[in-house]
């Protein structure tokens, strides 16, 4: 019989699996002390890790100069999710050097005189919101931003990342995300992007970035927040996602982006993450199977009470349609009174609904692959074998605080002890999974934006 070859993917993936697996024999093979030392958050180093290259970084981050306000993003996120804030003087650099990436015709660029780009925008919105204060948000020149993203709407109903730059799911999600955060969104903004998300919807059930490619773990939380930001997320087939999603965490007990890729931290946001939405979609997951909406949350945190809001009426997800007239043009500082009225609530009524199903993913043993791979001395990395850097620490705290909160009913309860894998201590700032902006920040966000 001919001897078969193992293929280059199934190599790798066997010298990754082998690696992780050493790993979580060597620590439990360890006494008991021992071990639980290894599932500490090293929350210290990580934030003198941060605070460090924030202040400077070395030459070889040259290459990543039209990324600046996306460095701004990971570290102050990261930070922020740790528990800590910048002194007043490194927020105040913050705030200026993004003044300075304004562009005087909207949006943000990768650094001063660059052209406006929607990733950037999206990364230097979110950066000012974490920064927070009068100073940060009101240094947001919404008009001009909101014009900014009306040129980069496409006929195809998507938008572009930049002038002349590429359609895809990824700025569909960061102009809707920066939109709704800052109480801009309306109809002209809106119109056909649930079309576009829909056809990149793939026969996996995962959303690909462009219509005929591959459904990607990041693509698939751009394109599902952006749909529930704008009130079409109905349109989406959920079971079929949710049949994708699960089988996305691996037997290293991290999430792969991709079916058969390798495992990497940052998906324990982006695919932990869509968990995370899917848990509020509950009612619609449930008309979408032909079950019944009695669904009562069985976690083992929950009480016995109704699913219900405030107003003690039956959550339903996402916000009526807006009847804003798309027409209307916008008034300096503030946004179409209608609109704000309806589709830019959406974020704000999805957090604060009840979450109505249990975690779609394995939380402990996502976080024991983010403590015990992940983690470095300070900072995190992609998997064993790699280096640290900025956007993999991000996303993998991100991913961390998602696990940890994954368990609760409502946005603003704490989670239980055992919930969270190592000493309580672990326990990070919650994050709005729609945005990835810590909790209280957007809170701060919403009101001032609402108000302003």
């Amino acid at each position: 019989m001919e001897n078969i070859r193992a293929t280059k993917t199934q190599e790798e993936q066997w010298m990754v699996q082998n690696h992780v697996f050493r790993i979580y024999d060597l620590v439990f093979r360890l006494p008991p002390h021992a071990q639980s030392v290894n599932f500490e958050l090293r929350r210290d180093n990580h934030i003198e890790y941060l605070t460090k290259s924030l202040k400077q970084l070395g030459p070889n981050f040259t290459v990543l100069d039209a990324n600046r306000p996306w460095l701004c993003y990971w570290i102050i996120h990261s930070i922020a999710l740790l528990g800590d804030c910048l002194d007043d003087k490194l927020e105040n650099g913050v705030v200026d050097f993004l003044q300075q990436c304004q562009d005087p015709n909207g949006g943000y660029g990768g650094g001063p005189g660059q052209m406006p780009h929607l990733a950037t925008t999206y990364a230097a919105v979110n950066t000012l919101i974490t920064v927070g204060g009068q100073r940060s948000l009101s240094s947001i020149d919404r008009k001009k931003l909101y014009a900014f993203l009306l040129r980069m709407k496409d006929a195809s109903g998507g938008f572009r990342m930049h002038d002349g730059g590429e359609v895809d799911v990824r700025a569909c999600y960061t102009a809707i995300s920066v939109a709704s955060v800052l109480n801009i969104l309306d109809d002209r903004l809106i119109q056909s992007v649930g079309d576009y998300i829909l056809s990149c919807q793939t026969h996996e059930g995962g959303i690909a970035g462009e219509p005929g490619s591959e459904a990607h773990g990041g693509y698939t939380f751009c394109g599902l927040a952006a749909m529930v930001l704008i009130n079409e997320v109905n349109r989406l087939d959920l079971p079929g996602l949710i049949d994708w999603v699960v089988f996305r965490q691996g037997v290293e007990c991290g999430f792969q982006g991709r079916t058969n890729k390798l495992v990497d931290g940052c998906y324990s946001f982006w695919q932990g993450g869509v968990a995370a939405i899917i848990q509020r979609l509950y009612l619609l997951v449930n008309e979408q199977l032909g079950l019944p909406n009695t669904f009562k949350y069985d976690c083992r945190t929950a009480s016995d009470n109704d699913l219900s809001d405030s107003d003690g009426e039956p959550y339903s997800d996402g916000a009526a349609s807006p009847e804003n007239d798309s027409s209307q043009p916008m008034q300096e500082g503030k946004s179409n009174a209608s609109a704000a009225i309806g589709v830019n609530d959406n974020g704000y009524k999805f957090i604060k609904g009840a979450i109505g199903m249990t975690p779609l993913f394995n939380s402990m043993a996502l976080q024991q692959y983010i403590l015990l791979c992940s983690q470095e001395e300070a900072g995190f990395r992609d998997k064993p074998g790699k280096r640290r850097d900025h956007y993999h620490t991000c996303y993998v705290l991100s991913g961390l605080s998602i696990c940890q909160h994954s368990n609760i009913k409502e946005a603003d309860s704490p989670p239980l002890p055992r919930d969270i894998m190592g000493p309580y201590s672990n326990l990070l700032e919650p994050v709005h999974p729609l945005h990835n902006i810590v909790l209280d920040k957007y809170y701060e966000a919403h009101e001032f934006f609402t108000t302003s």
